[in-house]
């Protein structure tokens, strides 16, 4: 297992220093969050071995076992799945990054809930970039006040948006779907929002979102295997 996931976290990394490549950017700019959901600590551990160490978890009780496992590990841990009120606190506590932020109420039990002794938990606001039915995430006409909201929260730090939109057919609508998040990004920024995190792109479509300003790609088959 070791081997295969150094292989394939290599072979990732190859892949956004050549988007960043093609896109113009230095290969710095992009950061690597591997999703580990439904893996076992032993994968995380072998990924730590091979240089990660950023890790992205969509469902919250796993991830907190998870994250007991390997606490002797220094690690960085995100939650980009939906968050019910009532799992509110286990986030809050154990998190160091939450991506899925979008709704108010969630933002603020959040704030309430984070530990004094912990730094301030980082935050996305998860944003329906496409208008995707079966997706989560705050309208892009809605985005501005949740984001003024959330920005003068205490125990959070509003870091930027994320974004989960559909597949599209070709690469340049692809692209297009990705710069709307950029253009949301630029306009938050512009309204004096400190933001410098984009959390968009996936396996599949990667190079696109690196190509129109992603800062983050979360990418998991690819590194640890189907599930």
């Amino acid at each position: 297992m070791n081997t295969t996931i150094a292989e394939n976290l290599s072979s990732v990394q190859a892949q956004i220093e050549v988007a960043c490549q093609a896109a113009g950017r230095p290969s710095h700019s992009v950061s690597l969050l591997a999703v580990s959901k439904t893996w076992g600590p032993e994968a995380v551990r072998a990924a730590h071995d091979a240089g990660q160490t950023a890790f992205g978890e969509n469902y919250i009780q796993e991830a907190v076992d998870k994250i007991g496992a390997l606490k002797d590990l220094a690690l960085e841990w995100h939650c980009i799945g939906p968050i019910q009120s009532n799992k509110t606190r286990l986030v809050a506590e154990h998190f160091d990054w939450v991506h899925s932020v979008d709704r108010l109420k969630i933002a603020q039990r959040l704030s309430e809930q984070r530990p004094d002794h912990l730094a301030p938990l980082q935050v996305c606001i998860q944003v329906n970039v496409d208008g995707g039915e079966t997706k989560s995430g705050v309208s892009p006409q809605e985005l501005p006040a949740l984001a003024q909201a959330v920005a003068t929260l205490p125990r959070l730090q509003l870091r930027g948006l994320m974004t989960i939109p559909e597949l599209a057919e070709t690469d340049a609508q692809m692209r297009a779907v990705h710069a709307q998040a950029k253009t949301l990004l630029e306009a938050l920024r512009q309204q004096g929002l400190s933001l410098d995190t984009l959390s968009m792109g996936m396996s599949a479509d990667m190079d696109a979102a690196i190509a129109e300003g992603s800062t983050m790609v979360r990418v998991g088959t690819a590194i640890f295997g189907k599930r």
